[in-house]
């Protein structure tokens, strides 16, 4: 099979036109935002596509309960399409959906570092069945292990095992996790770039707009993060990013790890993004904020992908994008009706 073009996307593309009609309706968003709690949003979505995954025991069905079974949902998403398309836009899918893999990954070793129990960790990870290198009884081998180096032993048959045992000196002179978890996310991130530049054609130039912003979005909050929240040196920024990207280029992440202004190199890069403030040096509302820019702009460039010609890696990377953003809305909702917030407050934190 080509690796893009009519022959090698008729199938997906005629799965995507028919799962994405199961989409939550834009009345149905509506009244979920008006729901009165918890409940009514479980009542709601009883009667959605997510209705088969909430169908377990009342008694059980905590608010993070919930949230792990609609995830179920997008685990099965990704398995049909992967199984469906071909080549190195297979390839990509596939280094996506380890990316998951990778947050489970870091999930259990905070999980070790708190003390928490497996049953604890288990309802906090994306559930995954097909095409994984790390599986629950792994996960759970190393949360009963009690220790960092004795878990990362548990899983020496994976490819993170070497990224871990590389980064474990690091971890043990700072007693923290997160030169394990900078590793982990430096490595997927590559692992994605190197997957974009496989692919050919439109395949390409719809994987850079789509995984490429992704990235971009991805490297650039990083580089704020590792200035404003943990004030990091120069060097260590520019350590602990990419030095590479679709529109977010090295010299950006250099340019905001000297200390230069934050909105400025913003703004240089996103030059039609609307609601962009003024960040300062410290931790506030305003990162937030950004965070919700960027997804909604991630959002609409996988919106823009379904125009046109629709034989190419673009529909399947897009469908599965807008699905993550739902299924994350959903969990705002969730958690923000079970603590009775009020409704704009809910729509606000909402990916548009």
């Amino acid at each position: 099979m080509a690796a893009s073009g009519v022959a090698a996307y008729s199938l997906v593309h005629a799965a995507v036109r028919a799962l994405k009609s199961n989409m939550l309706s834009d009345e149905m968003w509506a009244a979920l935002t008006q729901a009165q709690d918890f409940e009514a949003i479980l009542n709601l979505l009883s009667k959605t596509v997510y209705g088969p995954y909430l169908d377990v025991e009342h008694c059980v069905m905590t608010p993070r309960r919930a949230v792990y079974q609609i995830r179920w949902h997008l685990a099965d998403l990704f398995e049909k399409l992967i199984q469906l398309t071909d080549g190195p836009g297979k390839q990509l899918l596939l280094q996506i959906w380890h990316g998951y893999e990778v947050d489970n990954l870091k999930a259990t070793l905070r999980g070790i570092e708190t003390g928490a129990s497996w049953d604890q960790v288990l309802h906090l990870l994306s559930p995954m069945d097909k095409f994984i290198r790390l599986t629950t009884e792994d996960m759970e081998r190393m949360i009963r292990s009690g220790s960092i180096a004795h878990a990362i032993d548990q899983i020496s048959h994976t490819p993170y095992y070497d990224i871990l045992r590389h980064a474990l000196a690091r971890y043990q002179a700072e007693d923290s996790l997160f030169p394990l978890e900078v590793a982990l996310d430096i490595d997927t991130h590559r692992k994605l770039w190197d997957s974009i530049q496989q692919l050919k054609g439109l395949d390409h130039t719809y994987a850079l707009r789509i995984v490429g912003t992704v990235i971009d979005v991805d490297n650039l909050l990083w580089a704020i993060r590792y200035r404003v929240y943990h004030h990091l040196s120069e060097q260590e920024i520019i350590n602990y990013t990419l030095p590479f990207g679709y529109k977010v280029k090295d010299e950006d992440i250099r340019t905001i790890a000297a200390g230069s202004d934050i909105t400025t190199v913003v703004r240089r890069i996103y030059p039609n993004l609307s609601g962009i403030g003024q960040f300062i040096d410290r931790p506030g509302p305003e990162l937030m904020q950004l965070e919700r820019i960027f997804q909604r702009h991630i959002a609409a460039e996988c919106r823009a992908a379904f125009v046109g010609n629709p034989f190419h890696i673009g529909v399947p990377l897009a469908f599965l994008y807008l699905n993550e953003f739902e299924i994350r809305n959903l969990t705002t909702l969730i958690e923000a009706k079970s603590s009775h917030l009020p409704n704009e407050v809910c729509t606000n934190m909402l990916v548009a």
